[in-house]
């Protein structure tokens, strides 16, 4: 039901045309903007658990530190905006995917399209991304859920995922894949899923490195009907 790529050539191009250059960067926005364009994509990313709380380059130690400003300078293009907030100590899971979820009405109401909104979460926030598309519950949406498909995915069997649904593991993580999901998630529209190797375990989300963020821009950038 779902694919497993190698992303070689990507890998290079990733490299070549982002690292290298940074010329062709979109705006990176902290909050919901004021000014919504009914015409454009809106993408949002959720970090990790590590990152809640006021430090955004915090250390693990077993996962080394996470690059929080990296990862988002690195997401972001001119062909959307990235909406990445930087949420506080605490923050409940469940309440958080509830104001995105207002903030994907809020979307909606000025004219965007459910199929240009994508929501992309790691780990927790990968919970958050599934947590926020079962709130919406739109056939058209698209969820990207990196190594999220963890304990609470699997131990809240009522919680479930909606529309178009791209999922990325690493194969030495504890968190693998989010078939288990799908299986209970009837109105799902399409699911792709892509496993990598880079042997780095949880923390090969922790840095935006190509064999996570090349496919995600792709998904991102690709065309919806």
């Amino acid at each position: 039901m779902f694919k497993i790529y190698k992303n070689r050539l990507i890998i290079s191009l990733f490299y070549a045309f982002v690292f290298i250059s940074n010329s062709y960067a979109g705006d990176v926005f902290e909050q919901l903007p004021t000014k919504i364009h009914e015409n454009e994509k809106y993408v949002f990313y959720s970090h990790g658990f590590i990152v809640e709380g006021t430090n955004p380059t915090p250390v693990s130690t077993r996962w080394g530190k996470y690059d929080f400003p990296q990862i988002k300078k690195s997401l972001a293009d001119e062909q959307y905006n990235l909406i990445a907030y930087h949420r506080a100590k605490g923050t409940d899971p469940r309440a958080f995917a509830k104001k995105l979820a207002s903030d994907i009405k809020i979307l909606v109401e000025s004219g965007v399209q459910y199929q240009n909104i994508y929501m992309v979460g790691f780990s927790r926030g990968g919970a958050i991304t599934v947590l926020t598309s079962n709130e919406v519950r739109s056939k058209k949406i698209n969820s990207i859920i990196l190594a999220g498909c963890g304990s609470f995915v699997t131990t809240n069997q009522d919680v479930k995922v909606y529309g178009n649904v791209h999922s990325i593991y690493e194969t030495s993580d504890g968190v693998g894949s989010c078939q288990h999901l799908i299986n209970r998630s009837d109105k799902v529209q399409s699911f792709e899923e892509i496993a990598i190797s880079t042997g780095k375990g949880h923390g090969a989300f922790y840095n935006p490195i190509p064999e996570w963020v090349v496919p995600v821009k792709n998904w991102i950038k690709s065309p919806k009907n």
